[in-house]
Parts: structure tokens; sequence; C-alpha cells
């Protein structure tokens, strides 16, 4: 079979994976206590504990604890040293400065995970970097290869202000990591350690897509821009968090390719106590994932929701009934 043709029967094929989503259950709302900034923008369970990060904070995680149905968050302070070059155009990182100078945030940390050994792993959008934080000692910057956002690039990724790097996903060994370009166009790279060195095996981009895809029927509006908000690895599958359809997609972690998807749209938007009123606030940016359930951390931009919520909230959705690694 030529590769055109397979393209072809997969172009017909993704409708039925977007029809075929189950709805995932919700089993528990959190709202987030002791983020002053809010803006809660990556996720990630580490030792004995859900960890968060605010994306207008760089300085700080914050350990989650669960106490009279709220997450009390206690920070827990670090110091990046100076970020290296990423080899991202001057343009986009002058405009992220300026953006920075007015809400906070310099560095812009959008996604979260943890290895095996503990180590936090940080993303930053506006420099395309990552920061490893241990257990003990001192926050550093990962030695990325060069080729890394040329690759990205060229691929059409990376190219727009405030639409870089989304998403980060560890695996337990330390040895895969993951990166998820937000949009326009949205991606999926990835980073392989066999020695001391990160490199790009084979080519960084797994995917990268463009196009449009409408929003869930209760928001009746427009097409956005195709989106990934955060990534998380569990059992051996890479995890994406799509903000823009309101759901979760199983994907191979070796190509990127979907293979399940389950949306949290019904509990999200059915209830008119959980919308923002017209703004775009709300919006799913942190996913961590194990076999009980799902965790999806809402930015909310420090808005009040139609029920008077001001904090940063947390959903907790129970596993799908046949579990996340059924085929159909």
């Amino acid at each position: 079979m030529t590769r055109r043709v397979l393209a072809a029967l997969l172009l017909v094929a993704l409708p039925a994976v977007a029809l075929a989503q189950e709805e995932l259950k919700l089993s528990g709302e959190y709202p987030v206590e002791g983020m002053p900034a809010g803006n809660l923008s990556g996720l990630t369970s580490c030792g004995d504990g859900l960890w968060a990060v605010s994306d207008r904070e760089d300085d700080r995680l914050y350990r989650l604890s669960a106490e009279a149905g709220v997450l009390k968050a206690e920070a827990e302070r670090f110091e990046a040293p100076p970020v290296p070059p990423s080899g991202l155009p001057g343009g986009l990182r002058m405009r992220a400065w300026v953006a920075s100078q007015f809400r906070g945030g310099a560095l812009d940390f959008e996604g979260l995970s943890c290895d095996a050994a503990g180590n936090r792993y940080l993303v930053s959008e506006t420099h395309a970097a990552v920061l490893k934080i241990p257990p003990a000692g001192s926050a550093e910057w990962l030695a990325l290869p060069a080729s890394l956002v040329r690759q990205a690039r060229v691929n059409g990724m990376l190219s727009h202000f405030n639409a870089l790097f989304e998403g980060v996903a560890i695996d337990p060994q330390g040895s895969r990591l993951w990166l998820a370009a937000e949009r326009e166009r949205r991606g999926l790279l990835v980073l392989h350690k066999p020695q001391s060195q990160w490199a790009c095996k084979g080519g960084c981009v797994l995917i990268s897509e463009t196009g449009t895809e409408p929003p869930p029927a209760q928001l009746n509006s427009a097409p956005a821009p195709k989106d990934f908000s955060d990534l998380t690895f569990f059992a051996d599958k890479l995890y994406s968090l799509e903000r823009q359809g309101y759901r979760i997609c199983r994907r191979s972690p070796v190509n990127g390719e979907v293979e399940r998807c389950w949306s949290f749209a019904a509990e999200a938007l059915n209830n008119e106590a959980r919308r923002y009123g017209s703004q775009p606030f709300g919006m799913a940016e942190g996913l961590w994932l194990d076999a009980t359930g799902a965790w999806i951390a809402l930015d909310t931009g420090q808005q009040t929701r139609q029920d008077g919520e001001q904090r940063p909230i947390i959903w907790h959705f129970a596993a799908p009934a046949a579990g996340w690694g059924a085929s159909k």
C-alpha cells in the first residue's frame, strides 16, 4: 500500500475516532487554596502527592494536599539559573518579555512532569526550554539539542507568540522526554537520553498538524485551531490534553498517532454553575492520569465562575469502565 493511499484511509477514519469518544464521569471537584497568582498551568504526581505550577510565578512549585474538600497548596521555592539560548527568533522572545512586564511570569512555565527518582521537569513556553528540579540540589536547564527548535519550526511549529511549548512528559526512567507544541501548528516532539546527553533520535518531530475543529455543541461558537495543552505518560502510553476539543487522547509514544479519545465536555459544560460567562477562562491546562482516573487542572485566570467560585479548580474524572487501555 502506498503512503498516499494510506494517508487517504487515515483521513477517512479520523471522524470515526472523534465520534467514538466515551464521556468521562466527574468524581470530584477541588478548589485550590494558597496559589495567590492563580493561573494554574501544569499538574503532576510526584512521590506521594500532586504538584502544580503557575505560569505567573518563576520561582516556585506547589505541593497539593486534600483538606476538607479543597486542595491546600504549599509552595516549594527554587531559583532558576539563566536560560540557555534556544534558537527562537528574537521577535518572539521580545514579545514574550514585553508581555511578562505586565502579567508576570517571564519564564511562563506551562507544563510539569516527574520521573521515578522525584525529579520535576517544567517547560518554559517563552524560552522553549526545560528546567529540571531535583528532590535535593539546585535547579538546572536541560541541555537540549540545538536541532530541536529548528526541526519544530521547519515543520511549522513555534511560529506564533504565546503558542509555543505547552506540555511536557517524562518516562519513569527519565530517558525519554516529550514536548507538545500548542497550536498553529500543533505537534508532538520527543527526545532521548541514551547516555548522558539529550538527542533527537532519528528526528525530534513525531507529528505536526494544522487545521481547526468545532468546539463542543454546548459552546455554540466558531471553530478554533486544534491544540494541545498538556501531556502525561502512563503505562507505556502518551496522553494528550486537548483543550479546544474538551478531551483526553491516548497516543503512541513512538509516533504520536492517536489511538483512543475520551471527552469531558458534558461534565465541563452542561452545568451552568461551572461556566465563566463569555470569557475564555476555566480552560483545561494541566493533566495527570493513573489507573483510577484523570486529574485536570483549570486555568481560571482569577476570574469568577457563575457560582461565585474564584479559586483555581482541579477536576478528578473516574477512569473509563474498561480502563485507559481499552482498544474501543
